[in-house]
């Protein structure tokens, strides 16, 4: 057993070595997840904060100039033209001068003021449809504002009538967003990262391996040691998971240290569960590292790997948003497991118990991907 245990640290450190002592392994190991992760804090955001629109106001009154007073004073809205023709407000959607384009019609305060509903047309830009919903969602927030202004400033108080009930309150509704308050796009993006990047680049990692030692023909040597085919294996895996453990950790500090999102859970869960997850994601580079001959091919079946599971992994769209045939293929999906876990610890502070639900599918993978790599580094050994 301890011969063993000697045998896979010297397996370990000569991957270690192998991959650390070419300075450009180094900064292309752990500056790009570095410059990926504060790529996507700042561009990655479904925040708008800068929203163009034209106006067509053909109704010109007190009414409709304090509606524009709320948008132009937001914040995010800035009016970009004030058009006088429907085809011009067509115009500067069609030549993406704005995103939105807002039309007041004539009798707007005229409604108003006899208490019928008043007309507003908004029109946006579909060719960015999640910009474009989103945008549609803040001016219809302001709306809503304007119209509980109106109806309080403007409203007649009834004489009292002993036959009439009294009004009753209105309904007043007050909301917070748990575990991120501002609802910014940003404190969701970054935690996910955590496990999005680490597996990107240790599935890769993982997949040459074998790969490099190919077409060093190194891979022959191995043949002749006197390492059992599931040292070998543990020899190429742990030296991935402990580069994911770095990575993981250089995104966490640019979470904390960067970006100022608050920690809330433990470390040790976190790192835990990390742990799990990248040990699911090294049995599938170790399955894709025994299938391809050579390093070119072990990049191209990486990268056909990691783009369905990053695209079915709920980074970007809802798991459930997707069809019932393609949430059932996500069981199969580690990065899906590694995300949920980065977020519930991250910004809900779960605990371990609370991980379950993601902590034995991970366990599943590593289980079944794990033992098949080591059959197949067996069969190839013979």
């Amino acid at each position: 057993m301890l011969d063993a245990i000697l045998r896979i640290i010297a397996l370990t450190r000569k991957e270690l070595l192998a991959v650390l002592k070419d300075p450009r392994g180094r900064f292309t190991l752990f500056v790009p997840p570095i410059i990926q992760c504060l790529i996507f804090g700042y561009a990655a955001s479904y925040d708008l904060t800068d929203i163009p629109y034209a106006v067509l106001d053909q109704d010109r009154s007190a009414a409709s100039r304090e509606l524009l007073f709320r948008l132009d004073g937001s914040g995010v809205f800035h009016r970009t033209a004030d058009v006088d023709r429907l085809a011009d407000l067509k115009a500067a959607i069609n030549d993406r001068q704005a995103l939105l384009a807002i039309q007041i019609d004539q009798e707007f305060e005229r409604r108003l003021q006899a208490g019928l509903p008043a007309e507003v047309q908004v029109l946006a830009d579909g060719r960015n449809s999640n910009t474009a919903g989103t945008a549609m969602g803040y001016v219809g927030a302001i709306v809503d504002a304007f119209n509980v202004d109106w109806r309080a400033s403007h409203a007649r108080p009834l004489p009292p009538s002993p036959s009439l009930p009294l009004p009753s309150a209105a309904v007043q509704v007050t909301t917070r967003a748990w575990f991120n308050p501002n609802l910014e796009t940003r404190w969701n993006m970054i935690p996910a990262l955590i496990g999005t990047l680490t597996m990107l680049q240790t599935l890769l990692l993982t997949a040459m391996s074998v790969a490099r030692e190919r077409e060093q023909g190194t891979f022959d040597q191995l043949l002749v040691t006197p390492f059992r085919p599931a040292e070998i294996m543990a020899g190429k895996a742990i030296p991935s998971v402990l580069i994911g453990m770095v990575q993981a950790t250089a995104i966490l500090l640019v979470a904390q240290l960067w970006f100022r999102i608050p920690f809330v859970g433990s470390f040790v869960t976190l790192y835990l569960g990390i742990a799990l997850f990248l040990l699911a994601a090294v049995g599938i580079g170790l399955l894709v590292s025994s299938i391809a001959a050579t390093m070119q091919q072990a990049m191209l079946y990486s990268f056909m790997v990691n783009m369905p599971f990053a695209l079915l992994s709920g980074l970007t769209t809802p798991l459930s948003s997707m069809p019932e045939i393609l949430q059932r293929l996500t069981a199969i999906n580690p990065l899906r497991y590694g995300i949920d876990i980065a977020h519930r610890v991250y910004l809900e502070g779960a605990g371990f118990d609370q991980l379950i639900p993601d902590l034995w599918p991970l366990a599943a993978i590593a289980l079944v991907t794990l033992p098949i790599a080591s059959w197949m580094f067996r069969h190839r050994l013979t």
